[in-house]
């Protein structure tokens, strides 16, 4: 099993910033790609940013380009989301997400956490 934590939500003010971070723990080995979803009240989840195994790829969802920024640090099983200049819309609960890979690289499952808000006030 894995398990995905996450920190770093709170109450900002338009155009300030946040840092979220999430924690992988348990078979971690098994971790492929991580990123970041999130769901707006009344809205469905929606694919933020995600990030392969290595680091060396990265996609991001249109509305939050060149203002996040998706990190990941292997060595601490954490991955990093840094939010600049943030919106009223950038309001809504963070998930952080990871995939289940087998030993073939084979998809297994999806992880999430508990999910983290971000209320961005304008």
């Amino acid at each position: 099993q894995v398990q995905l934590v996450e920190s770093g939500g709170g109450l900002v003010q338009a155009g300030g910033s946040l840092r979220l971070s999430c924690t992988a723990s348990g078979r971690i080995f098994s971790i492929n790609t991580m990123g970041w979803y999130r769901q707006a009240p009344g809205k469905q989840r929606e694919l933020v940013a995600i990030i392969t195994s290595g680091g060396g790829a990265t996609n991001y969802a249109y509305s939050i380009k060149g203002r996040f920024t998706i990190s990941r640090d292997n060595a601490k099983n954490t991955v990093y989301l840094q939010m600049n200049s943030l919106k009223p819309e950038d309001t809504g609960v963070y998930y952080c997400y990871a995939d289940r890979v087998s030993a073939g690289g084979g998809f297994v499952s999806a992880v999430w956490g508990q999910g983290t808000q971000v209320t961005v006030s304008s």
